[in-house]
């Protein structure tokens, strides 16, 4: 839930910022910028805990390293997409599907107890899941549906 505060921090310093310099907050923009900054942070973190990243992913996909980056890229790109009005749209539904897709290497991950920074299987296992990660999916899928599509 920590990544959560960049979503939220990020989104209330763009409320004020826009509402400082346009005389009136601007929540379309916040609401993007928001996960933009998120998207993209999680996507370097691919590249840094790139061996911890590589243990989530289930044992039946080949080429694990290549998956790592490629989804660190895809997120980088997607928080720029977001910031972009003409493809804001189509980001956010690819962003949408993404997030379900990677909730499967959630679920293998919190299985096998999987702690990503250290790169070993003294992670938080099936309570992270249910207490933090699921949670987490949902805003992160409903904030993506509501500023990239529902608002745009």
């Amino acid at each position: 839930m920590k990544l959560l505060i960049i979503l939220f921090v990020t989104f209330i310093l763009a409320l004020l910022g826009t509402t400082v310099f346009h005389g009136k907050p601007d929540f379309l923009f916040s609401g993007n910028l928001g996960m933009a900054i998120f998207i993209i942070f999680t996507g370097f973190s691919h590249f840094k805990f790139q061996k911890g990243m590589a243990m989530m992913i289930p044992d039946f996909i080949p080429g694990k390293m290549f998956w790592v980056y490629c989804t660190g890229f895809l997120e980088i790109a997607a928080g720029i997409g977001l910031m972009i009005p003409a493809i804001r749209e189509i980001t956010a539904i690819l962003l949408i599907v993404f997030y379900l897709l990677v909730f499967v290497a959630n679920i293998h991950s919190s299985r096998r107890n999987v702690n990503i920074f250290k790169a070993d299987y003294t992670g938080p296992g099936m309570k992270y899941l249910y207490t933090q990660r699921i949670p987490m999916q949902i805003i992160l899928i409903v904030w993506t549906w509501y500023f990239g599509i529902y608002l745009h």
